[in-house]
């Protein structure tokens, strides 16, 4: 007899071990002999069916799990916290060092987690989703959710820690207070759907074991993976005031013969001494293993529902993925130091928090998040709030378009197969290709080239800081942003967005490769592209060199996107012209011919709104000095040209600032100034209109 669920042998033997039994115990109860019990342990034969009723009774289950074997027998074993004993040779850790590897601030905790989700995207053709819970307990829920975790036995545990003159201690004693003060308790719950869920067994190899029992090991295979250190899970734990995450994973693969409701939890706490026991640091709460070797050790279990309800693990359907549940969370980064005028009870409200989260996700996936019109997106987020099981914020998901508008329609268009080679129009994206050159790995020699795709459209608002550049590989997470040098003059603001690896598409040429030596030159932080170890190791000492070309290269296409030679005609594309003009009116008299030009100058928009400009300026050689007048005016869509007001001049080289006029030195061939505008005396936001200066003719001032 065949059943649906897990082969009928190792479901047996994993019984034999939860009841206590042998296989002598189970034959001499079904009366049989034990060669025959191992013969269907061993899969060399199935029980008849009047057979597996009488091991159904023996086991103290019905015929229809013994059938099915989707589950275990009913037969309870206890799950509770299994705390690691200290080292015999005296070690001692006092925290996990992963931890802090990172800021336990929510906008890492939220890059790292996604990024991690994102990785283990399980349909292809789908995005995953990923929701952010955050949820305040207080009073009686508060009460009942400490019973679920068994609190009374861990906080002898607790107290010893916080004792201790570490930062693991002072992060805990913070939390204990909290708790007692505030009588308040913060859970945030991390869900993934359509994710491959924690696979493979509790020990060996897998998912499970890299998440739940290891450090340093990422378990992944696949190029184009976002984390390749093993340190992302961690913040996780370093995301909680008391070092507590449970887990509920829902498994794409069976283990066991199961799919759904795989639980496990892991504490994190340093070295300790508790009632004169002495335990090295972590704790798993599950049920107490019998098998050899493991004897005692939590593994994780397969739960009832009413389990992962007490727990606040529930998840919302039976889609693969995992739910996290971080138990104490709080946020480092976002809280303004307690000892400040300006701290306030709001700096660690959830509301807060939500709206940190929701930044987060948005600033590092708005690129994940995007879709084009044929094709889906790679993620989906949202956030919620909630307090003591009611709503406070219902879900919000996350909006790339409002988040960044410039840098999504760039990325839609490119996805649309809606690009152009120049820009003519304020909306449109413009797109090139970008090389990289792969070096061989160490002993190798040659390079392969990879075409990353550059695009580059008008700023808005929204973005940010105007003329920089968003790269990013694999599966369109930011990696890093930096603004564009040596722009030339006239240039629009703009944002550009570098695709590079698989980002650049599935026929990009040679992203694996790209995949490779990037994800190479990346820390554990992910945030940047140059010299690793690992980069050194795997290629070479001077393979950082290409990332620097990489650079520089891109920064050179970006320029020539977006700017404009200085000798070009007013006939060039209506974008990229008169954003910035300068104009000299002609004096009344030259002396010896010809008036001051501008021959260089720098210009941007600065955070408040306000023209900053740098000029350089030739002079028709003279022994009389010049005395000019910057004149700041606005090049609006129609009407007349308004003048605005300088917030301030400066005089540079060869000249001085008197009355408000520029006087440069008779007899030098060039000059330089800088000046602010007043973005109070603005007509418009200085994006919507070019500005013109002149430099215009004054009276000589007397000496």
């Amino acid at each position: 007899m065949v059943g649906i669920g897990e082969e009928f042998g190792p479901w047996l033997s994993r019984q034999l071990k939860r009841a206590d039994m042998n296989q002598q115990d189970l034959a001499q109860q079904i009366g049989l002999t034990r060669a025959a019990v191992s013969a269907w342990i061993t899969g060399r034969a199935v029980p008849r069916d009047e057979t597996m009723r009488a091991i159904a009774d023996a086991l103290g289950t019905d015929h229809g799990t013994i059938h099915t074997r989707t589950s275990d027998a009913v037969i309870g074993r206890p799950v509770s916290w299994y705390h690691r004993p200290a080292y015999a040779d005296g070690g001692r850790d006092f925290g996990n060092t992963a931890a802090f590897a990172f800021e336990a601030d929510l906008e890492v905790l939220a890059r790292e987690a996604t990024q991690n989700s994102l990785d283990e995207r399980l349909d292809r053709t789908k995005p995953v989703r990923v929701r952010y819970t955050l949820h305040e307990l207080t009073g009686e829920p508060l009460a009942r959710f400490r019973e679920a975790i068994g609190w009374d036995d861990l906080y002898p545990h607790y107290e010893t820690t916080a004792a201790q003159e570490q930062k693991v201690g002072r992060v805990i004693a913070e939390g204990l207070r909290e708790m007692s003060e505030r009588d308040r308790l913060v859970l945030l719950r991390v869900d993934d759907y359509n994710a491959s869920g924690l696979t493979g067994d509790d020990y060996e190899d897998g998912r499970f074991a890299a998440v739940v029992r290891r450090q340093l090991d990422s378990h992944k295979s696949d190029s184009s993976a976002g984390g390749s250190y093993g340190l992302g899970k961690a913040t996780l734990w370093a995301a909680s005031r008391l070092g507590m995450v449970l887990i509920n994973s829902t498994l794409s693969v069976p283990h066991e013969g199961r799919t759904e409701r795989r639980l496990i939890g892991r504490l994190d706490l340093p070295w300790r001494v508790v009632d004169g026991e002495r335990w090295a640091g972590p704790a798993w709460l599950g049920e107490m293993d019998t098998a050899s070797g493991t004897e005692n050790i939590a593994r994780s279990w397969w739960a009832d529902s009413e389990t992962v309800e007490r727990l606040h693990l529930a998840r919302e359907n039976s889609e693969p993925g995992t739910s996290f549940l971080i138990v104490g969370a709080h946020d480092v980064a976002g809280l303004v130091n307690e000892t400040s005028a300006e701290s306030s009870d709001d700096d660690d409200s959830v509301q807060t928090m939500h709206e940190r989260l929701v930044r987060a996700l948005a600033k590092n996936f708005w690129a994940a998040m995007t879709a084009g019109r044929t094709t889906a997106p790679l993620l989906e987020a949202s956030v919620r709030t909630l307090r003591n099981g009611q709503v406070l914020i219902d879900d919000e998901r996350v909006e790339p378009q409002l988040a960044q508008p410039s840098r999504t329609r760039a990325l839609r268009a490119y996805l649309d197969g809606e690009t152009v080679d120049r820009l003519t129009e304020i909306d449109q994206v413009a797109m090139v290709k970008v090389p990289l050159q792969v070096p061989a790995h160490r002993g190798g020699r040659g390079t392969m080239e990879h075409e990353s795709v550059l695009l580059v459209t008008s700023a808005e608002d929204g973005d940010g800081k105007p003329n920089h550049v968003v790269a990013m590989r694999g599966n369109r997470m930011t990696i890093k942003s930096t603004r564009v040098p040596d722009l030339p003059l006239g240039t629009n603001a703009f944002q550009a967005v570098l695709l590079a690896g698989h980002a650049a598409g599935d026929e990009a040429v040679n992203a694996d490769l790209a995949e490779a030596f990037l994800r190479a030159s990346e820390p554990p932080e992910h945030n940047k592209w140059g010299r690793t170890d690992e980069l050194r190791v795997t290629y070479s000492p001077t393979a950082h060199r290409r990332i620097v070309d990489f650079t520089r290269v891109s920064n050179a296409a970006v320029r020539e996107l977006v700017g404009r030679a200085r000798e070009k005609s007013q006939d060039g594309p209506k974008a990229l012209r008169d954003l910035l003009r300068l104009d000299v009116a002609p004096p009344s008299a030259a002396r010896g011919g010809g008036v001051p030009t501008i021959r260089g100058l720098d210009a941007e928009i600065d955070s408040s709104g306000a023209w900053q400009i740098k000029a350089e300026v030739k002079l028709p050689v003279s022994e009389d000095p010049w005395t000019l007048s910057p004149v700041a005016k606005f090049d609006v869509r129609s009407g007349g040209r308004p003048t605005v007001q300088w917030a301030e001049i400066v005089a540079g080289q060869n000249c001085e600032l008197v009355d408000g006029s520029l006087r440069f030195k008779p007899g030098v061939r060039t000059a330089s100034f800088s000046a602010i505008t007043d973005a109070s005396s603005h007509p418009v936001r200085a994006q919507l209109a070019g500005l013109i200066v002149e430099l215009q003719k004054t009276k000589e001032v007397a000496a």
